[in-house]
């Protein structure tokens, strides 16, 4: 493992468990959840970052995955047709049209660190942009109460649908198809640990 590496896995060690320890001490939660959009553009640089093939079908696709993202959870806050009703809080910073930017920003990192994760499993197979979907739906399972109690997002009939899981599996396939088509996937430990950090994250504060 290069030393360029080692050190971009350890800032992501180290900002995310000051997240985990600002947001369980009372006296500071609120202001460490008013940094969540800054905690995740900065995860979200820092895969940039460690990306090996610096291609530019790569940072294409991030752009197509910020505009797709940012579109479906628009039609999703205005119209409910995809995801169920719901609508953004106040702890992701500043908004497109009641959707934060950051979300579209969220979509490509959830999407690259889960086909990356989803490589060790199916190597240059058909299963992959498969599995990797399946990742994805199981990571907002995980994100979800953490992100009600956070004022992420709130569901706006107080529970939330089977649907907004379907719609996610099927966003996520959608992207993880072209992400394989392309052959963009590869192996990074820094994708991995991202994606090992943040589910750890969230673990934790789902537990206390």
């Amino acid at each position: 493992m290069s030393l360029k590496i080692k050190i971009l896995i350890a800032v992501l060690v180290i900002l995310y468990t000051v997240g985990v320890f600002g947001i369980m001490t009372p006296q500071y939660r609120t202001m460490f959840l008013a940094l969540s959009d800054v905690n995740l553009f900065i995860s979200f640089l820092i895969l940039i970052i460690a990306r090996k093939r610096k291609i530019s079908k790569w940072y294409l696709f991030i752009a197509f995955t910020f505009i797709v993202g940012m579109a479906v959870e628009w039609i999703g806050v205005h119209t409910g047709y995809l995801f169920g009703n719901y609508e953004y809080g106040h702890n992701l910073g500043r908004k497109l049209d009641g959707i934060p930017y950051v979300i579209g920003f969220n979509w490509a990192l959830i999407v690259i660190c889960s086909a990356t994760l989803a490589k060790h499993f199916f190597r240059y197979s058909y299963l992959t942009p498969l599995f990797a979907s399946l990742i994805m739906v199981g990571f907002d399972i995980l994100m979800e109460p953490v992100a009600i109690s956070s004022d992420f997002w709130t569901w706006n009939d107080g529970y939330i649908p089977i649907f907004n899981y379907v719609c996610w599996f099927l966003v996520g396939i959608f992207l993880q198809l072209i992400y394989h088509y392309f052959k963009l996937n590869e192996s990074n430990k820094v994708n991995d640990s991202l994606f090992l950090i943040m589910s750890l994250f969230f673990i934790i504060l789902n537990i206390f």
